[in-house]
């Protein structure tokens, strides 16, 4: 029975994309040759051993804020050196939408007590915003931040520049030089 198309597609970009020249697929290569199993299986079978490990492991929380920090922090640091600011909606809105979670994460405990699967979900979802393939932050960005952002900035400023007013006047009430 045939794939649907789009996860044929998933598939074959990712297969196309183990067969790109670099360190990493050198050692898949080399995996390939002496096991005689295709490296696109050896990294479906990696992949399927983390996602177990995402759902059951003691570590998960810590395994899934890796994977979603360590590639993203690279290429940040690589778009800000780089001339071109084209990935810089991509990677701001990543960093927001992690930053989001990592907040959320304070009831992780509640969380993962009523979504056994967050761990794996939350990974699933950064991977789709970050792999190159997907860029879905920037996806994200266009379809959802920008249009609510565009909506509601008028009011948004307005209770920001409102409550620094306030705080400014609390500092001021209590802390005045003297």
């Amino acid at each position: 029975m045939p794939l649907p198309a789009p996860v044929q597609k998933f598939i074959d970009d990712v297969d196309k994309t183990l067969h790109q020249p670099n360190k990493a697929t050198q050692v898949l290569e080399t995996l390939e040759q002496k096991t005689g199993v295709k490296r696109l299986h050896i990294v479906g079978g990696i992949a399927a051993l983390h996602a177990l490990y995402l759902l059951f492991g003691h570590f998960a929380a810590l395994v899934c804020n890796f994977i979603g920090f360590l590639y993203p922090a690279y290429v940040s640091i690589t778009a800000i050196e780089s001339i071109t600011k084209d990935d810089d909606t991509q990677w701001l809105t990543y960093w927001v939408v992690f930053a989001l979670f990592n907040v959320l994460e304070f009831f992780s405990h509640s969380i993962t007590y009523y979504f056994p699967f967050y761990w794996l979900l939350k990974c699933a979802f950064l991977l789709w915003l970050y792999l190159p393939m997907t860029l879905g932050a920037h996806q994200l960005y266009l379809r959802c931040i920008r249009p609510f952002h565009q909506k509601h900035h008028t009011n948004i400023d307005g209770a920001l520049k409102n409550a620094g007013d306030r705080a400014r006047d609390a500092y001021n009430e209590h802390f005045k030089p003297q």
